[in-house]
């Protein structure tokens, strides 16, 4: 009994908040040797249950259901329940052996104890059933029941959760209707003041457009309305150049005005000369001050290395100028130039010939000439990237610019030397014409393409836009596996990609058509009349049947049927079959049409040792693959 005590004296000492007070026993298992007094003593048998070690609860005897019932709160969720035996009844029955255990605890029903103190964990759910049993010294075993349920006071806490949490987003949302009904309101206002005054504009226009109809003839009225339509567009890529002639304010207060006057104008008309060579537009010029950009109107990815080429070209003329003044011993004129790439827009009517932009673009460029020096190109960080690999450039700092930073500032000191003739990078070689062309062939590419997927007959299902870019792809495959140089490589891929445009005029004589589109087109990219009837040369031997007189025709004779040894060459076949029939070239009979192939590969052979190389072997298996076709159709 001293070990019962110290044990309660241990429980104690954790500073128990509540005790609750369980009284569960039962009659014992042999009838015969259960004292006669026990069920008076229920109530007796167990004195405590503690909830986690810190309240105790007592437990309800119902005399109609001879079981014990134990009520805890929902909120407590307990963890641990603790059952302690009465220590008076287990004095007076001698009990020695304690047995308690909840009934779906299949693991721990056949273990008995030698204390009368007992632990059970995780009682969540209600109405569980707690087993109590002792023993006494003979043997006999006493029984009895325990029912743990919860409160159902849980359900107002629960119902108070819900009210806090409606009440919650209840606010949020009044809130949240609050600033909509404030933003609405903004918005409503600020409609309506716009639509005051665009009626107020309205009006305007209506009077001034009829006091013009009181005063001029009802077609010129319109012609005058047409013409005065603006049109904005945004162009992403522009280089913008200003240039500045030095000198002309010192001169003209000891010149005769006349003679500079023309010698502006000749500075001025030499510039008009270099930018349209260049493809740049000519913005405007205005006293001694000229300004001009590449890629408007037309777009193209070679600007920003036209327009250095242009400024290069300026400044050497200037050069040249000022030699002549001083073997004359004459007033020296100076340049300086600017220049910037970047997005700007543009404004231009139709009564207008001249383009006029705007935006931060021409802004900095504008800067660049400001802070460049005499007889230098100063050009941004955002132009160097794009011509730093044609043109010899030295840093010289960082300029500081409203809303964009600093920005990094390089003048150009002149074409790199194995771009250059003799190296001395002065006039730009042959390489780099090449070089410039092959950049300027992807503007020529796009511009092609665009042409072909919009003009070309919808019943092409094998000259068609495809066949286009994969005989493209191909001879610049096979020309770098032959060695050829950029130049022949230029020539090879322009041919390709003129070979079938003349599809758009006609299916037969298709060739002729389309040397004729390219002699149109070709002048405006820089080709020369030479490279011109190269690749004229080269389209037409893709006339069958193909015989090629050099490695350049080879080529392209090569990539033009570069399907016949294909993995796709049956459906690429099925295409062409389907197109010469619906065009009345050959008759629709499949069989002989597996037929006609067979001939056709059976004699047909690669021309260049790459294209033998990569094809030869696939050919051959797609010529049994037909042969086999032929049979079984037979």
């Amino acid at each position: 009994m001293n070990q019962v005590g110290r044990t309660f004296s241990l429980i104690f000492k954790k500073n128990i908040a509540l005790l609750l007070c369980i009284v569960a026993f039962s009659s014992a298992i042999d009838s015969k040797n259960t004292p006669d007094n026990l069920k008076v003593k229920r109530q007796k048998i167990v004195n405590y249950v503690l909830v986690n070690d810190t309240i105790e609860m007592i437990p309800t005897f119902n005399e109609e259901t001879k079981l014990y019932h134990l009520v805890v709160d929902r909120s407590i969720k307990p963890k641990a329940i603790t059952i302690l035996l009465d220590s008076s009844f287990i004095k007076k029955y001698n009990l020695n052996q304690y047995h308690i255990y909840i009934t779906d605890d299949k693991k721990n029903q056949s273990v008995w104890i030698d204390y009368p103190v007992k632990e059970l964990y995780n009682i969540r759910k209600s109405n569980t059933e707690i087993i109590i049993q002792a023993m006494d010294n003979l043997g006999h075993t006493f029984t009895d029941k325990l029912i743990v349920d919860f409160k159902n006071e849980s359900a107002s806490v629960a119902f108070v959760w819900l009210i806090f949490v409606f009440v919650f987003f209840g606010l949020v949302l009044v809130i949240y209707f609050w600033f909509d009904f404030r933003i609405a309101r903004e918005k409503f206002l600020l409609e309506t003041e716009i639509n005051k005054r665009t009626k107020e504009l309205s009006e305007q226009k209506a009077k001034y457009e009829e006091l013009l109809t009181n005063y001029l003839p009802k077609e010129d009225f319109e012609k005058l309305k047409e013409k005065s339509k603006d049109k904005t567009e945004r162009f992403k890529m522009v280089t913008v150049l200003f240039s500045n002639i030095l000198g002309f304010t010192k001169v003209a207060d000891q010149e005769n005005a006349e003679r500079l006057i023309d010698d502006i104008d000749k500075f001025f008309f030499e510039f008009d000369d270099v930018v349209k060579k260049l493809h740049i537009e000519k913005i405007k010029s205005i006293g001694d001050s000229y300004m001009c950009a590449g890629g408007i109107p037309q777009k193209n990815r070679t600007n920003p290395i036209e327009v250095v080429l242009a400024a290069f070209e300026m400044q050497q003329y200037m050069m040249m100028i000022k030699d002549q003044y001083v073997a004359k011993n004459q007033k020296i004129w100076d340049l300086r130039m600017g220049i910037h790439t970047g997005p700007v827009f543009s404004n231009s009517t139709t009564s207008k010939k001249r383009f006029e932009i705007w935006g931060d673009t021409v802004n900095i460029a504008s800067r660049m000439e400001a802070s460049g020096e005499i007889g230098k190109v100063n050009i941004t960080g955002m132009t160097y990237e794009l011509v730093k690999d044609y043109f010899l450039c030295q840093y010289r700092g960082k300029m500081p610019v409203k809303y964009k930073g600093e920005i990094d500032m390089y003048f150009i000191e002149g074409f790199r030397p194995v771009l250059s003739i003799d190296g001395l990078g002065i006039k730009a070689n042959r390489t780099f014409d090449i070089r410039l062309a092959l950049i300027r062939f992807d503007d020529l590419e796009e511009h092609i393409m665009n042409i072909l997927e919009e003009k070309l007959p919808r019943n092409l299902y094998y000259h068609n836009l495809k066949h286009t870019i994969d005989v493209t792809v191909q001879v610049e495959l096979i020309g770098r596996g032959e060695g050829i140089d950029d130049e022949d490589l230029l020539l090879l891929k322009t041919a390709a990609l003129f070979h079938d445009t003349g599809f758009i005029v006609t299916y037969k004589d298709h060739e002729e058509a389309g040397v004729e589109l390219a002699k149109q087109i070709l002048p405006g990219y820089d080709y020369t009349k030479e490279q011109i009837e190269k690749i004229s040369e080269i389209i037409m031997v893709t006339k069958l049947p193909p015989q090629p007189e050099n490695l350049l025709e080879r080529i392209i004779c090569d990539a033009d049927l570069d399907y016949l040894g294909r993995v796709d060459f049956i459906p690429v076949s099925g295409n062409l079959f389907r197109e010469l029939t619906e065009h009345k070239i050959i008759e629709d009979d499949i069989n002989r049409w597996n037929q006609i192939q067979i001939a056709f590969i059976e004699k047909h052979q690669y021309f260049t040792e790459t294209a033998k190389r990569l094809r030869d072997v696939n050919k051959n298996n797609q010529l049994e693959a037909i042969r086999r076709l032929v049979e079984e159709n037979n």
